[in-house]
Order: structure tokens, then sequence, then C-alpha cells
């Protein structure tokens, strides 16, 4: 099982794997269990409401359900955010979350971000 944050999400479905690298690629392609955070998809619709992305959340993730079978975490809410309460190392609260979100199960989170890198030992790029 592995995690997509919210670039490699939209970076799939703007180009497919162009942008990833070769080990993110290969990872997305061999794991039939993606996922996200849900707050992944508010995230989508942020940027969206602030004109950096031109479409809302649902297109995007029905996009990367039907061809990759991308689905959404189920963890229960609470879990999530206990474990997000202890990743001071950052403020940005999506980052908090993607990240718990993966810790639960310290599942591989693919994701490009330096400081997630840094901070999370599963996150691979």
């Amino acid at each position: 099982m592995i995690f997509l944050d919210t670039h490699v999400v939209v970076w799939l479905y703007a180009y497919g794997a162009d942008k990833l690298s070769p080990r993110a690629r290969d990872i997305i392609e061999r794991d039939p269990h993606i996922l996200i955070s849900p707050i992944v998809l508010l995230e989508l619709d942020f940027l969206f409401e602030i004109g950096r992305l031109k479409l809302p959340s649902q297109p995007v993730f029905e996009y990367l359900s039907d061809r990759l079978g991308v689905q959404t975490s189920n963890k229960p809410f609470l879990d999530v955010i206990r474990a997000a309460s202890r990743l001071t190392w950052t403020r940005d609260p999506f980052d908090r979350i993607i990240v718990a979100q993966a810790a639960l199960t310290s599942s591989v989170l693919v994701t490009k971000d330096a400081t997630i890198s840094k901070h999370y030992d599963y996150a691979l790029w």
C-alpha cells in the first residue's frame, strides 16, 4: 500500500507519470493499493478556489480512480489527527495530515516535498 501526496496527484492527472522520478513511477506501477488521504481532496479544492488548478477535486479523483485504482484511506479521523499532532516539524496542516495518514500503517508516501522527505522515513521520490 502506498500513499500519494497532493503534488503527485496533480502531476499524475495532468502529465501521467512523466513528471515523476523513475523510482516513484515504478512503485506506482507495481503497487495495486494506491491511496490518498481525504485531505488531499480538500487541498485540491483549495488550489482550485485560488486559481492554481483548473478543476476541483472530484474529476481529478475520478480520473485517477478509474485509471490507477486510487482510493481514499478510511482510517478513523481521530487517529489521523492524533498522529498529525505529533508531527511538529511543519506548520502545514495538509502535510501533517497526509503524512500522518501514511504513518499510521508505516506506508510509503510518494512525494517530492523535501521537508516531508527529511522527516518521514518512508517518503519516496
